[in-house]
Formats: C-alpha cells, structure tokens, sequence
C-alpha cells in the first residue's frame, strides 16, 4: 500500500510522518483491499484552537473511502479520521 502524505500551510515534522504511517498501516491490516492512502493535513487560519484539519482517502477496488476531521492536533484528527475509516471499512468487507 502506497502512503502520500500532503501538507497545506506548513511542514510536517518527522515525528507526525511516522505517527501517521504507523497508524494507516495499523487500519490497512483490517482490509487488504486498500491499494492507497492519500492524507492531506490542512492548517486552518481561524482563530479557533481546533484549526487542524485532517482529510484521509483510502483507495479500495471499487471505490473510495473518505473521512475529514478538524481538531486541536493533528494526531487527534488522524485518530478520529481513522476511526471513522474503519467503520467505512467493516460497511465495504459487508457489502462484498
């Protein structure tokens, strides 16, 4: 499985990659269908704390999976979104 990782507005430390990479493939071991995973992490310029934004798609034979999270932290809106995947990832295996 293919991991891009896109920032908007900064640059992603190391730390977070390997943070990210390891939790994506933690989800992908659920699902051998996923051929990709595309995160887009987004820094908001609202004056709120939760300007984060997390957007995660994950390529499956068929169709995409997709979830956006907005937090305090990245690794907070990664966790969230990957949460939701995983349902989205039960619903397709169910469906197939």
């Amino acid at each position: 499985m293919n991991i891009k990782i896109d920032t908007v507005h900064f640059d992603a430390d190391k730390k977070l990659i390997d943070f990210i990479e390891k939790k994506v493939n933690k989800v992908a071991r659920k699902s051998s269908n996923i051929i990709r995973a595309d995160i887009t992490l987004k820094l908001d310029k609202s004056e709120t704390k939760e300007n984060k934004i997390t957007e995660i798609r994950l390529e499956v034979p068929g169709e995409d999976l997709f979830a956006k999270k907005q937090a305090k932290t990245f690794e907070e809106g990664v966790d969230n979104a990957l949460s939701a995947l995983e349902k989205q990832i039960e619903r397709y295996k169910n469906k197939r």
